[in-house]
């Protein structure tokens, strides 16, 4: 009878390459919530500025969160046993990476909107054309956070089927955001907001 590796052990048939060593189911989850605790921490920061109450919001958008959220639901997904399986190492090592990386998009995206942040796509009446920080590099950087809290989700928890149709779900949602927030900004700044577009990525480096 083939015995499962215990976490910890290095599994079977291989040559003892510690990156296939697996990690017990309670480490990967307490990973996942120091990763997502330290990414939350940025919006309780905000909260110490106040907001200015917004001119006018698009609640279009608000379905693109939906589908979002539908993605991270849906990566967590997952029957008893699944729950209560390792992983490899690599994989621990791969998910931690992303969500560190995320982590930093993310701080730098909240600090560079301040007051401008919310969750509905929205103007204030005297809204800034955000470019500094992470923005300089891509229009939605707090999208680019998310997605990557989604793939490190994957590499984390995720199973077969779920992580690819949580990751559709998640892109069809922020290209409704993103479509919806665009089309605010280019009614907003116009010309100066299409030449921002056409020279920077919307939240996937080299994307269009």
């Amino acid at each position: 009878t083939r015995c499962e590796p215990r976490p910890g052990e290095a599994i079977a048939g291989g040559d003892g390459d510690r990156m296939n060593t697996l990690i017990s189911p309670v480490t990967r989850l307490v990973l996942l919530a120091v990763t997502w605790l330290v990414w939350f921490a940025a919006l309780v920061e905000l909260r110490k500025s106040r907001r200015k109450k917004a001119e006018k919001i698009d609640q279009r958008a608000r379905w693109g969160l939906v589908l979002e959220t539908a993605g991270y639901l849906i990566i967590c997904t997952h029957t008893p046993e699944e729950w209560t399986q390792g992983i490899a190492l690599w994989r621990a090592i791969a998910g931690c990476a992303l969500a560190a990386v995320s982590i930093v998009v993310f701080w730098n995206a909240v600090g560079s909107l301040g007051s401008q942040w919310r969750f509905d796509a929205g103007l204030n009446p005297d809204h800034e054309l955000v470019q500094r920080g992470a923005y300089r590099f891509v229009r939605h950087p707090i999208y680019a956070s998310m997605f990557g809290m989604l793939l490190s989700m994957a590499f984390l928890i995720g199973t077969m089927p779920g992580w690819p149709v949580a990751i559709v779900l998640f892109i069809v949602g922020t290209e409704i955001r993103v479509r919806v927030e665009d089309g605010l900004l280019r009614e907003r700044f116009g010309e100066r907001f299409l030449a921002w577009r056409k020279s920077t990525p919307a939240y996937l480096p080299f994307v269009r």
